[in-house]
């Protein structure tokens, strides 16, 4: 057979199709019962920017083949950086010969064949950024220069940094699933030291999407940035005390994801879950739902299929308070006793809300602090005290203290803390200033109250 072109480049999925159909076709030539294959290619630029000069300029170009083969129950994988035939069929010889010798899994196996994605939609992910490494170092500097500029408490930068990446991938298994699709993510960053009496203090902005046309304007990052900075100047320590708290939407966003790692089919049947066995428990208020969206145009977690060719659905994950069910993949699914939910490799756009019939529960930020009256405004976390089997949570954190609903001044060096089934049941009210930059799409989160731990 003629050898694989030595280069496939990112925007010839046909080329990844090949060489995905070889893998299976040698797979099954090697006495598989049963393989499947993932092909991928990305490239992407990043480039950062200090007070001005250049710190890092990184091209990055990868390309990959991962194979898994089934002899029975007895799986074997491996995977390889060379798209060649030759190499690829050294590849499958492996996994082969690595199946040939692990025990049997009765959970073993491809998806179940209804699974399968059958209708790929067009999900509008692939835009790429002809942009050269002068224009993104352009960029960056105008993003450092604004937020630098208007603020004369700003004296330093950690740099501004823009990247642009393009990913293809193709998926096929012995099932006779073979498909793929490109993507793209770009995003804009700084972040700023402000100074003030002695003290500094350093935050940061970004912005992220699939299209470049849809970014912030750099200067709006880099005012962000500044704005953030100052804002916590004069930061003070609190005693320790009981209060309320309101989580930002960025540090709300990790409240939903501990949620998703206890649902999650590994943690549930390892029994390493605070929220094991939880299906139909009413897990947060009645007002609060959660639903999955795999399919949004442009969406930052949109996928048309899973990375085992599962399809992806709309789902609803929490419905009244209530968890409807897990996140699962095949196997897990099968060591449950269930079906997957075209979750392998992980959640699509998760969004966080209130039912119609409790729309009152969705307010602004600023209604939020109204109605929090005194208490914690989280805008940073630290650390990573969370304990996925038995709830509890304790991080470093910072942000800023409210009195009679107005911020009243900013705070550092504090603890919050309490157990994630009573913070999750302790969820007051939601904000409506979404964020949309990541799996996850939450506002912020009002909780009555959590041990804040100071002075």
């Amino acid at each position: 057979m003629e050898p694989m072109q030595q280069s496939v480049e990112p925007n010839s999925p046909p080329q990844l199709h090949d060489v995905v159909g070889f893998a299976l076709q040698e797979a099954r030539r090697q006495g598989a019962s049963q393989a499947e294959a993932d092909a991928s290619m990305a490239k992407g630029l990043g480039v950062t920017v200090r007070l001005g000069e250049v710190e890092t300029i990184e091209y990055q170009r990868d390309r990959g083949l991962s194979v898994t083969v089934y002899f029975g129950q007895r799986k074997g994988a491996a995977s390889t950086a060379d798209l060649t035939r030759q190499a690829v069929r050294a590849t499958v010889e492996k996994a082969c010969a690595i199946a040939r010798y692990t025990a049997e899994d009765p959970y073993a196996g491809l998806v179940d064949p209804e699974a399968l994605a059958r209708d790929i939609p067009d999900l509008d992910l692939d835009h790429p950024w002809e942009i050269t490494a002068e224009e993104a170092i352009t960029l960056a500097r105008r993003c450092e220069r604004a937020g630098m500029s208007g603020e004369a408490r700003i004296t330093n930068s950690e740099g501004a940094s823009v990247s642009s990446q393009r990913h293809t991938g193709v998926f096929g298994n012995s099932l006779g699933f073979l498909a793929g699709f490109s993507g793209t993510s770009h995003s804009v960053s700084c972040s700023l030291i402000a100074q003030q009496g002695g003290q500094m203090q350093r935050d940061y902005w970004f912005t992220a999407a699939r299209d470049p046309s849809e970014l912030e304007t750099p200067e709006s990052v880099g005012v962000a940035a500044a704005r953030r900075a100052v804002a916590r100047l004069g930061a003070r320590k609190l005693s320790t005390r009981r209060a309320p708290a309101v989580f930002s939407p960025e540090m709300a966003r990790g409240l939903f994801q501990h949620f998703i790692g206890a649902i999650r089919g590994a943690s549930q049947y390892r029994k390493a879950s605070f929220l094991l066995d939880a299906a139909g428990e009413q897990i947060f208020p009645d007002f609060l739902e959660m639903s999955e969206r795999p399919h949004i145009p442009k969406g930052l977690a949109s996928a048309p299929f899973d990375a085992e060719g599962a399809a992806t659905h709309d789902r609803e994950l929490v419905r009244e308070g209530v968890l409807q069910g897990y996140v699962l993949g095949s196997y897990s699914a099968r060591r449950l006793g269930l079906k997957t939910t075209g979750n392998a490799g992980g959640i699509h756009n998760l969004l966080v809300g209130v039912s119609g019939r409790h729309a009152d529960a969705s307010r602004s930020k600023e209604r939020l602090l109204k109605d929090m009256g005194s208490g914690l405004l989280v805008t940073e976390l630290m650390g990573q005290g969370v304990n996925g089997v038995t709830g509890d949570y304790s991080r470093g954190a910072s942000g800023f203290w409210v009195e009679d609903g107005a911020i009243a001044y900013p705070v550092h060096e504090v603890t919050v803390a309490g157990n994630l089934r009573a913070i999750y049941r302790d969820v007051v009210a939601l904000g409506d200033d979404v964020d949309a930059r990541g799996s996850i799409r939450c506002g912020s989160v009002l909780v009555g109250e959590m041990t804040i731990a100071g002075e």
